[in-house]
């Protein structure tokens, strides 16, 4: 497997999540960086025959006009973590890199000679995107492909009678009046389509739809998702199991968020805030079942903090004799640091599945999301159990071929 050539396809390349992660691969191929934060540098998977992360191939689709480098230099103006001594080293690595970074859509409308703006249909983008992926692959002689999601959130839109069988989402691609295209389900549609990894590290639609997952059998494909786990809903399907494992009746869990960067800004739209609450709640009611009373979640945007994100949890709970206790917890992390180290294992992880012929959820990553795809586990150490045992099993099976 170290022979072949993974790429790796971000929707946001230029957004700090894109920006991070390319610089830190880069960083770790150019001995700038370590390998903190990757859960698949740990002894568990180092023998796994995952791609080097210095050999990942980097390129995506970007709306905004800015520039890798540019970016890069404002995140670290701005929120530090990045330094100039590590960009002076790594400027023509990211000049290069841009030259695998094209417009994103939805774009801009066709506009005619007579000044009739035609926007693109959903098939027409579906083809579109997959003439850049194509492109970007044949370009680097890529083996495989793993596209990963990491644009801003969007709104939370009604479930589509469409979107439930593979037939009828087909169907509805060739009518350019159909409502019914977030831009990640054509996203996700078009990496399935052709056979490539899809994973959606974003609460926005993607691939969670019974539709993607037929399609993604259908291609002998791969996605995993949603909403990647990073910081506070990390720490609370970490703590949850333990009220549930003693038998404390949870009163009360209110989160209190606060976030300075673009998905802050994009989460002043109460639909898209709907959509990140949704996934943040859902694993907390999943794990305390009837031990579970009020619980709620805030975001607010404050742009100060750019993106260093801070949460402040007050749990309210009942022991025996109906003792009322409470615990609160603060975090505070920058934001991209925190996504950027997963997005390089899921596209490694999804990469090797590809490599193995596995097709449709990769239900083994639950750890690394809020609402995993293929599996209703949503407890922290028994999300990473299941990947331990996927390794496990990995190995059994390369020992036996």
């Amino acid at each position: 497997m170290r022979a072949k050539r993974t790429g790796v396809w971000l929707i946001g390349a230029c957004g700090n999540v894109g920006m991070m992660t390319i610089v830190g691969a880069r960083a770790i191929a150019r001995g700038l960086a370590g390998r903190t934060g990757l859960v698949t540098e740990l002894k568990e998977f180092r023998d796994l025959p995952l791609p080097p992360v210095e050999d990942l191939v980097f390129g995506g689709h970007e709306t905004s006009r800015r520039t890798l480098l540019e970016s890069a230099r404002e995140f670290s103006r701005r929120a530090g973590v990045i330094t100039e001594r590590m960009l002076d080293g790594l400027g023509d690595e990211l000049a290069a890199v841009q030259g695998d970074i094209v417009p994103g859509y939805p774009r801009q409308p066709v506009r005619h000679l007579d000044g009739r703006a035609e926007p693109l249909g959903p098939r027409a983008t579906v083809t579109a995107i997959q003439d850049d992926l194509k492109g970007f692959a044949d370009r680097h002689g890529l083996d495989r492909l793993v596209v990963v999601n990491v644009a801003t959130t969007e709104p939370l839109p009604e479930l589509r009678a469409e979107w439930e069988s593979l037939t009828r989402l087909r169907a509805a691609l060739d009518d350019d009046d159909a409502a019914v295209f977030p831009s990640s389900v054509l996203y996700a549609y078009a990496a399935l389509d052709a056979g490539h990894a899809y994973v959606n590290f974003t609460p926005s639609t993607g691939a969670s739809v019974p539709a993607l997952d037929e399609l993604a059998r259908a291609r002998r494909a791969v996605h995993a998702g949603r909403d990647g786990k990073t910081g506070e809903t990390l720490i609370k399907t970490t703590l949850a199991p333990m009220f549930f494992a003693r038998n404390l009746m949870v009163h009360a869990w209110e989160g209190y968020n606060m976030l300075g960067n673009a998905d802050g800004a994009a989460l002043r739209d109460p639909k898209t805030n709907r959509a990140k609450g949704t996934t943040k709640d859902r694993s907390l009611r999943a794990i305390l079942g009837e031990h579970a009373g009020h619980s709620s979640v805030h975001i607010d945007y404050v742009p100060s903090l750019d993106d260093w994100k801070v949460a402040f949890d007050y749990i309210h709970f009942e022991g025996f004799l109906g003792a009322r206790m409470a615990m609160q917890f603060t975090w505070q992390g920058c934001d991209s640091a925190l996504a950027a180290p997963l997005i390089l294992d899921l596209a490694r992880l999804a990469a090797f599945a590809l490599h193995r012929g596995e097709t449709g959820a990769l239900a083994h990553t639950a750890c690394f999301f809020k609402d995993p795809y293929g599996v209703d586990v949503h407890a922290f150490a028994d999300q990473f159990e299941l990947l331990r045992d996927y390794a496990t099993a990995a190995r059994k099976a390369a020992r036996s071929a």
